[in-house]
């Protein structure tokens, strides 16, 4: 039969979908946490930062939610086969640092490349790191709660 259909492999397609839905919700609300953070305490009270303020509705912002969007749906999908139904730390934090200093270090080689200051891409960095820890944390969570059902090993 045609492998594609296959009943049990259209499941875990659709854990996987589940799974990356939780990642895309959970990095969308840490952005928009770390943006209100960003725009009304750190831009406003330290002069190296002010360049973390960003408008709340221009085409960046807007542009940056679909990107945040994409890397929580990937991280999600992923996450789910990283850590299968092992219960290993190493195997979660792997996967937490390898997105998020993918994504971190990106933005510290950007700032590296800006004249001004690198400070405000550290800052960006890290929350990468939180962002995807945050999502790993309510990604286990649901699959203790029975939510996402962890991929098995074979």
């Amino acid at each position: 039969m045609n492998k594609i259909f296959d009943h049990q492999l259209m499941a875990e397609r659709i854990e996987s979908l589940k799974a990356g839905i939780i990642g895309a919700l959970c990095l969308i609300i840490a952005f928009f946490m770390t943006t209100l953070v960003n725009n009304l305490v750190l831009a406003t009270n330290f002069e190296q930062l002010a360049s973390l303020a960003t408008d709340s509705l221009s085409l960046r912002s807007l542009v940056s939610v679909g990107i945040v969007c994409f890397c929580g749906l990937l991280f999600g999908v992923t996450y789910r086969y990283i850590i299968r139904a092992d219960k290993n730390p190493q195997l979660k934090a792997g996967g937490v640092l390898a997105f998020g200093l993918v994504r971190g270090l990106t933005q510290v080689e950007v700032g590296l490349s800006d004249s001004k200051s690198v400070l405000p891409y550290v800052v960006l960095g890290v929350e990468s790191i939180l962002w995807f820890g945050l999502a790993a944390f309510f990604l286990d969570t649901a699959m203790q709660l029975g939510w996402i059902k962890p991929f098995q090993s074979k």
